[in-house]
């Protein structure tokens, strides 16, 4: 059994999210995706809460022809225990898939196959593109399932950037 592990902070999650793991569930028997950051909340970078990616990725993947885990991870401020702080919290995996430099490395370095998916038009499919749509008031909605859109329709996740983002002066 082939078991991949897929890691990001999913502040939104994208449709470029949503290539991967589609792709991954090809060549995967089953995915576990580690919702990274999972500390952090309600800032302009990390707006959303674990629980709330949680959602919006179980949300989007109904479809998905593959058993999946999605894992919440909060942060080490050890880079050099990061993996091993990863793979304690997950099931066992083979490979790790991810285009992020250090990620690929701090994997690499703990002795874990790591392969590096093709980005799906990442200009424009980025969390930092979408939350600056969001509070430019410009058209994001088509960068993200539907299903992405409902939920943070429901949590009001736009207001709630954009009250963060203002100054207090």
């Amino acid at each position: 059994m082939k078991r991949g592990f897929y890691v990001g902070r999913f502040q939104p999650y994208h449709n470029g999210h949503q290539a991967v793991l589609e792709e991954l569930a090809r060549t995967c028997d089953e995915i576990i995706i580690g919702v990274g950051s999972a500390q952090l909340s309600h800032t302009i970078e990390n707006p959303f809460t674990a629980g709330e990616r949680v959602l919006m990725i179980t949300r989007a993947l109904t479809s998905l022809r593959c058993p999946y885990y999605v894992i919440p991870i909060e942060d080490v401020q050890r880079n050099a225990l990061w993996a091993a702080h990863v793979m304690s919290m997950t099931p066992p995996f083979d490979t790790c898939y991810s285009s992020n430099p250090l990620v690929v490395r701090l994997f690499h370095e703990a002795g874990v196959e790591v392969q590096s998916p093709a980005m799906y038009e990442r200009d424009r499919h980025s969390g930092t593109e979408i939350r600056r749509r969001m509070l430019g008031g410009e058209p994001w909605e088509s960068l993200v399932p539907k299903a992405v859109v409902t939920v943070i329709s429901e949590i009001d996740g736009v207001e709630r950037l954009r009250q963060i983002a203002r100054d207090d002066q």
